[in-house]
């Protein structure tokens, strides 16, 4: 998902130096797919973003509405927007209101899974490692069962692209996995082949379409 494979990507039968050729071209297409999708969110006029934005949200609160029965008091993980990433703020707020218990990703040492903090919209908020807000008091809660994942570009397949960090990979990897809805623009999608850490997500909901077509569970 996030970041280059932490184990070379390729065929067991190739030799070493096949294995480091593989890897190279996967980390420099990520780079360059990276840097282009970076470039193109700098350039969304603002009220047009907030006009996606707003899009974005509603669907994640009709994927939660059709889903929250099944454990109405379980904690959602959501996202603090960084970079140009979609801003659901606002769903935040209504999904507090309404009860559902909220949790943000905390980095707590290089190459880690994240850990998470209990969080109330408007509670005061302090600037953690990599300069992410996160609440002042922070509350520590398991990892949560449902998780909002914001990507940077993602595949045809719900494969994601992230910045890099390979937080979320390491978050994943361990059973039982949380429910993951990816959360992108719909011209995020992109194509690069998967390395062999890489968890496909559940959904992935953007402001005009979600994948897979019509199986968001």
């Amino acid at each position: 998902m996030t970041g280059e494979p932490r184990i070379p990507c390729g065929h067991a039968a190739q030799p070493a130096s096949a294995h480091a050729n593989d890897a190279i071209a996967h980390s420099a297409n990520k780079a360059s797919l990276r840097a282009t999708l970076k470039a193109a969110r700098r350039a969304l006029d603002p009220l047009d973003k907030a006009r996606r934005d707003a899009l974005i949200g509603a669907r994640v609160l009709a994927w939660w509405r059709a889903h929250s029965t099944r454990e109405a008091d379980q904690v959602l993980g959501v996202y603090w927007p960084l970079r140009g990433e979609p801003d659901l703020q606002p769903l935040y707020l209504e999904l507090a209101r309404a009860g559902v218990p909220l949790a943000l990703p905390l980095v707590v040492a290089p190459d880690s899974a994240l850990a998470f903090v209990a969080w109330v919209p408007g509670e005061a908020m302090v600037s953690d490692r990599m300069g992410v807000a996160v609440p002042a008091e922070q509350r520590m809660v398991d990892r949560p069962g449902l998780l909002l994942v914001p990507c940077l570009g993602f595949t045809a397949e719900r494969y994601r692209l992230g910045y890099g960090g390979g937080y979320y990979d390491r978050t994943l990897e361990d059973a039982p996995r949380p429910v993951t809805v990816g959360v992108a623009y719909q011209a995020d999608q992109v194509a690069f082949a998967e390395g062999q850490h890489d968890v496909a997500l559940d959904v992935v909901l953007t402001e005009g379409s979600s994948l897979p077509p019509g199986t968001d569970r």
